[in-house]
């Protein structure tokens, strides 16, 4: 761009922006455009409160064609009298309907409210409110069209809502009849933080449908309802029986000390009801998930919905916010999934695709008690002849490792189902050490000792023995560099200033290559104890095992030991302090103050001893809402690498190390690759800096 289309370019822009600012309106114009817009927005609200008047005084009416279908739907799925056959009645609670002699009468309940169906039809509605007039209009509306919708699924539209149990040890499910399902899930053998039994879902919070539509009708299981057929202690059939002998059902079976029930869509001479065009059947899952913890920040940090793709991997939708996914490939089975607890819903045949969606209800009114809404909404092949049109297994439980592996070798047979990826225990290689190590010896040991306390001291005194070769030549670097600090501090005050800078880290490290020392010796053992440290890091907030279990002072070790109110919140530390939380990074400050004296000092950068310190008092803040079993496990392995410490004090002879490193030095020793890169790197800055010298000498 050259300097005639820049001057250009600014010239116009000059311009309009000094239209801009002739034009702009005056303050007595904005004022009084402000005053319009507020005119316009009440005489809009007038407009919208009249109308609503409006509507509600409106009374709607049935249509000829609505009004002629009430006799022959009162006849069709109404229930003869059996002292007069010519007299019909119908009920689906709301509406109560009676056909005799032609006649059509009978009444609707609206609120408090009873209007009877004489007046509807004749449409002599002045004596009641406006808007109990259109609310029993609307009812009598409703049933012509639910019946006409549901043809021979009508009959089953009315009935009485009942329970039934069906139960073993372990857990208790209250079936209902209206929409056949599982109304009601109990664990008998877990306690939520109320101290009642865990809850994973009940009626009022949760809804399971099937969907079945056809080319004129959409008939959805929650509308019906069944009749229970009780055919053993472990299995209730939920069934609909049509006047042709034809059945439908669902049929729930709970085997002894199992947490899963199976869940099979039975049926007998469907075809003649539902065409066989109709090949596919949607099932609707909805649960407001319920709080089970005191610890509440670490539940809604892992409740969330898991699904597994059909023959690959397991995905979720995040546990933070709200979240939506549309997956259109086979899955294998869908989760709501809690810290602890999991409901899975697993096909026998794959789900051909799904809807999920997950609301966070933290803002909510129901908050406090509920954590996540969520739906999924999937769909499974169907075939109206087959006697098992669709086979589930449900999976209510605790997230327990041993358990979900168990289940997923039994439930199908060659199938991996990856049932333990709801248990989180971190990335790949954390996630191995934790499944390969951790898990069997935790689950080893809890078979023959009851406290949790003492496992977690046994398991750390374990992992602390594997890495004592690790911990113990960490300690011995740690020891040759203090052996060499005063050379070190001869180098540096042989080669002060940055243009030494080459030279100095020369001679550094040819005095390490001499002495058989090197400064990142100390720095790998410590790399790789980094990720059992991670892989324990997310063990412990997922260990069921230590759900309720108490230890000292704790008394859930899987929650934060929040022994110290602080009757005030503190960013990022809360309301309260962890007894174990503040042991653990007050032994963190000691253990950080011993390994500074164990290092060089000589090279110290100022304010790297603040920062080490700062560092244990970040901690403090991190795990306060942590899992006390956690920083129980952190305090142990930090004052057992204390004692090991002093213990290597007591044993290592400084004097016989830096008698060694001098018949180390002694000895001839092959260049490295890396010190013959680092010479030559620093003749090539000192050929820089001579250059320089010259060209500042000829100016």
């Amino acid at each position: 761009m050259d300097k005639n289309t820049l001057l250009g370019l600014l010239l116009m822009g000059g311009v309009i922006l000094g239209f801009m600012w002739l034009n702009q309106p005056s303050a007595e114009e904005l004022e009084r455009r402000r005053q319009e817009a507020a005119e316009q927005l009440a005489a809009q609200q007038q407009a919208n409160e009249q109308a609503e008047q409006q509507n509600v005084l409106i009374v709607d009416s049935l249509t000829p064609t609505e009004e002629a279908l009430i006799t022959p739907t009162i006849k069709q799925y109404g229930e003869a009298d059996a002292q007069n056959p010519e007299v019909y009645t119908l009920s689906n609670g709301t509406v109560e309907l009676r056909l005799e002699g032609g006649a059509v009468s009978g009444k609707i309940a609206v609120n408090d409210t009873t209007v009877a169906v004489a007046q509807v039809l004749s449409g002599d509605l002045a004596s009641y409110e406006p808007r109990v007039a259109s609310m029993a209009v609307k009812a009598l509306k409703d049933v012509v069209s639910q019946y006409g919708r549901y043809q021979e699924f009508a009959r089953f539209l009315t009935g009485a809502a009942s329970d039934l149990t069906l139960e073993n040890d372990l857990i208790a499910l209250n079936l209902n009849t209206k929409g056949g399902k599982i109304a009601r899930a109990e664990l008998k053998q877990y306690l939520s933080y109320d101290s009642a039994n865990v809850v994973l879902f009940d009626d009022a919070h949760s809804d399971f449908n099937f969907t079945l539509t056809t080319i004129n009708q959409r008939l959805e299981t929650r509308d019906l309802y069944f009749k229970p057929i009780v055919e053993s202690d472990s299995s209730v059939l939920m069934s609909l029986d049509f006047a042709s002998g034809a059945s439908f059902g669902i049929r729930y079976t709970l085997p002894a000390d199992s947490y899963v029930v199976k869940i099979d869509v039975v049926q007998n001479g469907m075809q003649n009801i539902i065409p066989t065009s109709t090949s596919t059947i949607d099932v609707h899952w909805y649960q407001q998930m319920s709080r089970h913890e005191e610890g509440k920040t670490f539940e809604e940090r892992n409740s969330a919905i898991y699904y597994k793709y059909a023959g690959d991997d397991v995905e979720d939708l995040s546990a933070q916010g709200d979240e939506s996914e549309d997956v259109n490939s086979q899955i294998k089975w869908i989760a709501f999934k809690n810290q602890f607890f999991s409901s899975v819903l697993i096909a026998k045949e794959n789900f051909t695709g799904a809807k999920l969606d997950s609301r966070d209800l933290k803002d909510t009114a129901v908050g406090d008690k509920y954590l996540k809404s969520l739906t999924a909404d999937a769909t499974i092949d169907y075939s109206s002849a087959a006697p098992v049109a669709a086979s589930f297994d449900m999976y209510l439980g605790p997230n327990l490792y041993p358990l979900l592996s168990d289940l997923e070798e039994e439930l199908i047979p060659g199938e991996d189902l990856e049932l333990t990826r709801l248990v989180p225990l971190g990335w790949a290689l954390f996630r191995w050490i934790n499944t390969l190590i951790i898990i069997p010896v935790f689950t080893f040991l809890g078979g023959f000792i009851s406290n949790y306390g003492i496992i977690i001291l046994i398991l750390t005194l374990l992992i602390k023995l594997i890495l004592f070769p690790l911990t113990y030549k960490s300690y011995m670097s740690q020891a040759k560099m203090r052996v060499l600090s005063p050379e070190i501090k001869e180098i540096n005050d042989k080669y002060p200033g940055q243009e030494n800078a080459m030279t100095r880290q020369q001679k550094t490290m040819e005095l390490y290559s001499k002495a058989g020392a090197s400064p990142f010796s100390g720095c790998l053992p410590m790399l790789l104890q980094m990720p059992i440290l991670i892989a324990m890091f997310t063990f412990f907030p997922s260990c069921i095992e230590l759900r309720g279990e108490s230890f000292l002072w704790a008394k859930d070790l899987s929650a934060p030991d929040a022994i110290i109110p602080l009757g005030f919140d503190v960013p990022l530390l809360g309301t309260h302090l962890s007894i174990f939380c503040l042991v653990m990074t007050v032994t963190n400050i000691i253990y950080t103050r011993i390994n500074m004296q164990n290092q060089m000092q000589a090279n110290t950068m100022p304010g790297m001893k603040l920062m080490m310190y700062l560092m244990p008092v970040m901690f403090l803040f991190f795990f306060n809402d942590y899992a006390s079993g956690l920083s129980y496990y952190y305090f142990l392995s930090l004052l057992i690498t204390i004692i090991q410490t002093y213990v290597f004090r007591l044993v290592v002879d400084e004097e016989k190390v830096r008698a060694q490193m001098k018949e180390n030095a002694k000895k001839p020793r092959k260049k490295s690759g890396f010190m013959a890169r680092l010479e030559e790197a620093q003749r090539q800055q000192q050929a820089m800096l001579r250059e320089q010298q010259k060209r500042k000498g000829k100016k």
